[in-house]
C-alpha cells in the first residue's frame, strides 16, 4: 500500500511538467483564434462601410467629402479606428457619352460607375499585441452605377 502512495506522489511532478509544456501552446492557439476572429469581424465591417459609402456616393447631391466623412465616422463608431488610419479612395468612371467627372461623385451623371475602396491597417484594430498580422491591410471595395 505504501508503494502505491509513493507512485501517486511521483506523478504529481510529471503533471506539472506536462502542463508547463502544453500550456504555452494552448494559449498561443487560443490567442490566434481570437486574433483571426477579430480580423474576420473587422473585414466584414470594412465591407459594410464600402457598400454603404458607395450607396451614399451614387445619390445626387453627395460629395467625396460626405462619403469619406461617413466612412471615417462609421468605422470609428463600429471598430474604434481613428480617421487618420482609414484610407478611402473614390473613383468615378464615366459611362459612354458622359463627361469625365474627375473622380468627383458630385460631378457624376446617370450610369457613371462609382467605386469606393477602403483600407484599414490591421495593427490599428488588433486585440493581441505582436506581429502576426502587422503590416497587413484589411480592404474592401464596392461599385455601383450613379442614379
Amino acid at each position: 500500500m505504501k508503494q502505491l502512495m509513493n507512485r501517486r506522489h511521483d506523478r504529481r511532478g510529471a503533471a506539472i511538467v506536462e502542463m508547463a509544456l502544453v500550456l504555452p501552446i494552448f494559449f498561443g492557439v487560443v490567442l490566434g483564434i481570437v486574433e483571426f476572429g477579430r480580423a474576420m469581424m473587422v473585414s466584414q465591417m470594412v465591407t459594410n462601410a464600402a457598400r454603404e459609402a458607395t450607396r451614399l456616393g451614387i445619390i445626387d447631391g453627395s460629395t467625396n467629402t460626405d462619403v469619406e466623412d461617413w466612412v471615417e465616422e462609421f468605422l470609428n463608431d463600429s471598430i474604434n479606428v481613428g480617421a487618420s488610419d482609414v484610407t478611402v479612395t473614390i473613383t468615378v468612371v464615366a459611362a459612354p457619352g458622359n463627361d469625365d467627372p474627375n473622380d468627383q461623385v458630385g460631378n457624376a451623371q446617370a450610369r457613371d460607375l462609382v467605386t469606393v475602396h477602403i483600407s484599414v491597417p490591421f495593427d490599428k484594430v488588433s486585440y493581441v499585441p505582436g506581429s502576426y498580422l502587422n503590416g497587413k491591410n484589411l480592404t474592401a471595395q464596392s461599385s455601383m452605377r450613379h442614379e
